[in-house]
């Protein structure tokens, strides 16, 4: 089967979870002898278009304001997918590439699916409510990664949703060693290390995070927290940390290489996701996958993935006092921390790309079917 996935942003240069889940989406179709075309932005010292791990990459220029750059998208995309002649069009987002897979389907006749992934149901936008309704209604097959964000799409559009999380490569985390991990990182024995990867952006919501860390470090002088990540709150939250005098505990990693993440997982003691939005959130399966117990806020989809007590706990969100409270027991109680670790990497296994792309595939067929 020919498919065509389109997606705003790709790697190497955008890292956060719709671009490695398109990547890794795309990687495992192109395994299963799909021929697989990502139509994404361009991004500058990048070729227009390549082909890795299996499947095609091109590469559009486009405007980046949201409206502008939407309709920009649409004019360079749909020519590109008429070129293409996909047998089904996958849209990674509403806006931007769902409208292109709108007009393209409509105009050449093909069948799209829609699969929403969070900030485009949860964030606000300019015409949220009409272009939501064309795209998803029109869509041969409405995807959602959590209940939560089926529930979302309910609310839009009344129809069928099905719900795919995203997955992990396991096999990144195996035989790492803690010790090593830490050496390599120039760790020093007996540091306390919590870990956030994501990016730098209000509804991350970082700045809880430094604020509790101001708490822990009272409590705990091994305490040190890596901040790993970029984007348009870094400055703020560098200004953040010089007036709360937390340089020597927090360590900006920036953004850390996909490849590296498992390394900075396996030497850490716990993992924080402060979010006041979150859809799913690939980095939490990342920490699991390392054993790592997470705190995080309960938000969006997280309490589909983090079940309170269980595999880490949840918190209220913009809620620094019950992020610090968490952590430190975390810190203090070994038991408590081991049978976590030992939940997590146990319930990572469900969530392997392998069976996710499975599920994804038999839709795809469904849908082929159909046409």
């Amino acid at each position: 089967m020919k498919i065509a996935i389109l997606v705003s942003l790709f790697p190497p240069k955008w890292l956060a979870g719709t671009e490695i889940a398109t990547w890794n989406i795309a990687k495992h179709l192109a395994k299963r002898e799909h021929e697989v075309h990502v139509v994404t932005s361009w991004d500058k010292g990048l070729p227009g278009e390549s082909i890795e791990e299996g499947f095609y990459i091109h590469r559009i220029k486009t405007k980046e304001v949201s409206i502008l750059g939407a309709l920009s998208f649409c004019m360079r995309s749909i020519p590109l997918v008429r070129r293409i002649n996909p047998d089904i069009l996958h849209s990674q987002s509403i806006l931007r590439t769902g409208l292109a897979c709108f007009i393209a389907g409509k105009l050449f006749r093909k069948p799209y699916i829609s699969y929403c992934r969070g900030s485009d149901i949860y964030g606000p936008w300019r015409f949220k409510k009409m272009v939501s309704k064309l795209v998803l209604k029109s869509a041969e097959a409405v995807i959602a990664l959590t209940e939560d964000i089926k529930r979302e799409i309910e609310k839009i559009c009344d129809r069928d949703v099905y719900v795919i999380p995203n997955g992990i490569d396991l096999e990144r985390f195996e035989n790492l060693s803690k010790e090593q991990s830490r050496g390599k990182l120039e760790i020093k024995q007996g540091e306390q290390i919590i870990i956030y990867v994501g990016r730098f952006r209000p509804e991350k919501g970082v700045q809880y995070l430094i604020q509790a860390m101001d708490i822990i470090r009272q409590k705990d002088a091994n305490a040190r927290l890596i901040l790993g990540g970029e984007g348009p709150e870094e400055g703020n939250l560098k200004r953040l940390v010089e007036q709360l005098n937390l340089g020597a505990c927090i360590n900006f990693a920036g953004q850390i290489p996909n490849e590296k993440v498992p390394e900075y997982m396996t030497a850490s003691n716990v993992f924080v996701l402060p979010s006041l939005s979150e859809g799913f959130g690939i980095v939490n399966l990342e920490a699991m996958a390392s054993g790592l117990p997470i705190v995080a806020s309960k938000v969006g989809g997280l309490p589909e993935i983090i079940t309170d007590g269980e595999n880490g706990f949840l918190v209220e969100p913009k809620n620094p006092e019950q992020i610090a409270e968490r952590v430190l027991l975390l810190l203090k109680d070994d038991e408590l921390k081991g049978k976590i670790s030992r939940s997590n990497k146990e319930k990572a296994k469900r969530y392997s790309w392998k069976n996710v792309v499975e599920r994804l595939e038999q839709i795809y067929k469904e849908i082929a079917k159909r046409n």
